[in-house]
């Protein structure tokens, strides 16, 4: 899609209930997509709440799109291990940075642009029943130095953006890539896209 088209007010629709944190981010993502969106309102997720998301996720299925900071996540843990086929988008923390003279003032899905928003919903993905056989372990990022290095962080936030996991710290890119069943494979062929486009 291009910016054009999404200034122009076509939105690409999404059928899965897109949750996020509040109406910030709900407004962030109508702008982006056309899609039903529920809000969790923060730390809320109260039994009220949590029904209608339990609902969505029966009719519709649900991609969780919480903000890249330490709530998010508490969120997102939360409603994983209530809804375990959830679909998961990220935001990273540079995408989702509104920044003033040079500071960050605030983290969130509501400061990304629509083009990242719908990328991030376009790269959503599920937790896999079957984990892989041979999981990916912390000498695979090592080895490609996305860990131990001082550009590691940046490497993973760019790699973690290829394979739609976000970015994270080593042992939760471990943790997700398998998670998600993202494969050797699958790492290295991002990997190498990545280093053919900064070349």
């Amino acid at each position: 899609m291009t910016d054009r088209a999404l200034q122009e007010g076509d939105r690409p629709v999404i059928r899965e209930t897109i949750v996020v944190e509040g109406r910030d981010d709900e407004a962030a993502v109508l702008r982006a997509v056309d899609a039903p969106v529920l809000c969790t309102h923060g730390w809320g997720l109260n039994e009220e709440i949590l029904a209608r998301i339990g609902a969505a996720y029966g009719r519709t299925g649900i991609i969780v799109l919480t903000d890249p900071d330490h709530a998010g996540e508490t969120i997102r843990k939360r409603l994983s291990a209530l809804f375990p086929e959830a679909k998961h988008a990220w935001i990273g923390r540079a995408e989702g940075s509104k920044m003033r003279a040079e500071t960050c003032v605030d983290v969130g899905v509501e400061n990304a642009s629509p083009e990242v928003i719908l990328a991030a919903l376009n790269a959503a993905k599920a937790v896999k029943a079957d984990r892989p056989a041979d999981p990916m372990t912390p000498s695979d990022l090592a080895a490609l130095g996305l860990s131990g290095l001082p550009e590691s962080a940046s490497l993973r936030e760019v790699l973690g953006k290829e394979l739609g996991i976000g970015g994270c710290n080593a042992k939760t890119f471990v943790k997700r890539a398998n998670a998600f069943g993202i494969s050797r494979e699958e790492l290295q062929a991002a990997w190498d896209r990545i280093s053919r486009e900064n070349r």
